[in-house]
């Protein structure tokens, strides 16, 4: 089993967890902030076994119906964890103003505050965790569900400052108050997650430094005269590249050959975790402008 799939069945099972304990608290004590990490917790779970789906499939190998492979699978699993974030949000924020308008009370706080703390450190904990497995594997999806568990520690921290305050000043409208603000943090954490996952969706090009450093190993080689039509994109963990590189017409097709081989290892040690897809076409002239007087040998 990766560690991709080893993240998300962690994190899925710490979010099972959670939610059994902050739903029946929450639901007891009548606390809206409670209830809304409850049900934040519940989204977690969700969308962790889905990763774990989304993973599994994206790691199948290309085949005939798929020839670049699945990998967009996790773009699109971070498009549908981010919308579900949102929606969650707006369900607390309406959860929120419906308390506010009824004035309910919460109760049992002493036992919401020791499953807050409780729930803190156990997502602290899981936000390392997958803050370590993310570093490694450069997944899309367990960066999302890092992030992700990361807002929950922020809210976790929210939920516990509330309790303490409506318990001291007997201020209902702090827990009101509070819910909202997690609510509306929810909606905003989760554009990210969207944004990116649709802009991998889109064959956005990687990182202008990754593109830099592939046009500075092309430029070193003394016996590429020029390149053009250079192209990248990433889906999951794998980064394509196509570039189309001019040798002089003098050249072996060897020696031309020896010579990309040799540019394609210098790039994949960019970055050794990725799965490099790389295609090169060997030009014996610069075909870049569509023009039959461009065609004649190049020699430098």
């Amino acid at each position: 089993m990766t560690a991709q799939k080893k993240a998300t069945i962690v994190s899925s099972s710490v979010a099972a967890l959670l939610t059994l304990i902050k739903l029946v608290v929450g639901i007891a004590s009548g606390s809206v902030a409670v209830l809304a990490s409850a049900i934040d917790s519940v989204l977690d779970m969700f969308v962790s076994v889905f990763n774990y789906f989304a993973i599994n499939n994206s790691e199948k190998p290309a085949d005939e119906t798929f020839n670049y492979g699945r990998g967009k699978i996790e773009a699109l699993a971070s498009v549908i964890e981010g919308t579900i974030i949102t929606l969650s949000g707006l369900f607390l924020l309406y959860q929120a103003i419906e308390k506010a308008i009824k004035g309910e009370v919460s109760q049992y706080l002493g036992i919401s505050l020791t499953v807050m703390i409780i729930s803190l450190v156990i997502t602290i904990a899981l936000v390392l965790y997958l803050n370590k497995i993310a570093k490694q594997t450069e997944s899309m999806v367990i960066k999302a569900d890092a992030l992700h568990y990361k807002t929950d520690v922020y809210t976790n921290l929210a939920v516990l400052v509330s309790l303490v305050l409506v318990n001291f000043t007997g201020i209902e409208l702090i827990d009101v108050v509070v819910g909202g603000g997690i609510s509306i943090f929810i909606i905003y954490s989760a554009y990210e997650l969207i944004q990116e996952g649709i802009l991998v969706l889109l064959d956005r090009a990687v990182d202008e430094e990754i593109v830099e450093n592939i046009v500075k190993i092309i430029e070193n080689e003394e016996r590429v005269n020029t390149h053009h039509l250079l192209k990248t994109r990433e889906a999951g963990n794998q980064t394509f590249v196509d570039v189309h590189l001019v040798f002089d017409c003098l050249i072996t097709l060897m020696e031309a050959h020896r010579i990309t081989d040799r540019i394609e290892e210098k790039i994949k040690m960019l970055n050794s975790n990725k799965d490099w897809v790389i295609n090169i076409h060997m030009d014996p002239y610069d075909d870049f402008e569509i023009n039959e007087s461009t065609k004649t040998c190049s020699i430098v």
